[in-house]
């Protein structure tokens, strides 16, 4: 396994379209790194560079040390997965995952024993005789892993290897690619557009859009410190409620008006984001839909609460989805990230509301149909705050030892 170090790296295309844009970033030993973003963000086209397969038009790429801005794509000691799995049809699953090896000139008895090992270890020795068409889509997902394995690169990169499986097989297989990464301890640039992919597979988790890095950090800290409105808006299922908002000074403290409804903003939140400089001035205030709660199980800290009208139900089974307006203007459209249908759990709530949409999860028996009228209650310490000019969070950074990237795996 190597280290990737990414230093300014920029792919600029005749025309002076640049696709990437000075992306730098620093991937451990043995990491699993997710490269998340909607189409077009440029995760692919920073693979393929980390490839070899595209010319990088600036900046550094390091791996293990060794500078690769030059060094051919067969040079790099690099196995790839793509999304096609891209197997010889002719071929046997034998003779597919031996094929570097036989390409290499190793010994044929070395050839028969990797083969063996490697199907093993993705459980596919039944299938060694078959042929790619004779697969299902799963099969063939592992034959791709095992030729990629049995090269025993130090780095992996994976572009989108699931995304031609159905829902229940993305599942499982996103779990087993987990844990063999794991076992195997190898270097790992995985690209995806699917952030449910991305937070649960990741040890970290670096979010892309329109060429641009904008946050990088293990998927909890992206989930609860996203460190703008895109990256607050593109990760998480259903995504953060944000609507804009003011703040204001009482003799009992600040307050965020959100529309009508005034909220009191509890001390330590209120000096966590510096809002006394925010006085009189517009924010965007976010919260995520799982922190609205039916008042029936309010606590101390569900201090805020409002009736709401029911526009739209989705029921999940293991939750419900309760949409509703808030009284406020939404974030300028640019703000917030354009995520692509197949990646939306829920679509927007039905035309003809007025305000913001807001979603709530409630319990799944609460039994609510549109046009209920009910009353909720905002977790306070939850809420989340933005700069609507620059769309940076308010959030103060972590101190710098929480800031550190995570350990590198041991073999």
């Amino acid at each position: 396994m190597a280290e990737i170090v990414i230093n300014g790296l920029t792919k600029r295309y005749p025309n002076g379209f640049e696709a990437v844009k000075d992306l730098t970033l620093d991937i451990g030993e043995g990491e699993l790194l997710v490269l998340v973003g909607p189409s077009g963000c440029g995760k692919t086209t920073a693979l393929r560079m980390i490839a070899g397969l595209e010319e990088i038009s600036d900046g550094d790429l390091y791996i293990g040390g060794q500078r690769m801005n030059d060094v051919l794509e067969k040079d790099r000691d690099i196995a790839m997965v793509f999304q096609n799995y891209a197997l010889y049809p002719h071929m046997t699953v034998a003779q597919n995952i031996a094929f570097s090896l036989k390409i290499a000139r190793r010994p044929r008895a070395e050839i028969k024993r990797r083969v063996h090992e490697t199907a093993q270890l993705l459980a596919i020795e039944e299938m060694l005789d078959r042929r790619p068409k004779q697969l299902s889509g799963g099969q063939r997902q592992r034959v791709a892993m095992g030729r990629a394995i049995i090269r025993q690169p130090q780095v992996f990169l994976m572009d989108e290897p699931l995304s031609n499986l159905d829902a229940k097989l993305r599942v499982q297989m996103r779990g087993e690619i987990d844990a063999l990464q794991k076992r195997l301890a190898v270097t790992t640039v995985y690209v995806t557009h699917d952030q449910v992919e991305a937070m649960t597979m990741g040890d970290r988790v670096a979010v892309l859009r329109d060429g641009k890095l904008q946050q990088v950090d293990t998927p909890f800290q992206i989930y609860e410190r996203p460190a703008n409105l895109f990256v607050a808006s593109f990760i998480g299922s259903p995504p953060m409620n944000l609507a804009e908002a003011a703040i204001k000074q009482t003799k009992d403290g600040l307050t965020v008006s959100l529309g009508e409804a005034e909220i009191a903003i509890p001390h330590e939140l209120a000096a966590r984001n510096s809002l006394d400089a925010w006085v009189g001035k517009s924010v965007i205030a976010g919260i995520r839909p799982e922190d609205i709660y039916e008042v029936t199980r309010k606590t101390a800290k569900l201090q805020a609460a409002m009736q709401v009208k029911i526009d739209r139900v989705e029921a999940l089974g293991a939750s419900l989805l309760g949409y509703f307006s808030v009284d406020a203007a939404a974030p300028r459209a640019e703000s917030v990230s354009a995520i692509p249908a197949e990646e939306v759990l829920s679509e927007a709530p039905l035309t003809g509301t007025s305000g913001t949409s807001f979603c709530a999860i409630f319990e799944p028996r609460a039994m609510l149909k549109i046009g209920d009228t009910t009353e909720v209650a905002l977790d306070l310490s939850r809420l989340h705050f933005f700069d609507p000019e620059t769309d940076a969070s308010l959030l103060a950074e972590d101190e710098p030892e929480k800031k550190k990237k995570p350990e590198a795996k041991k073999k």
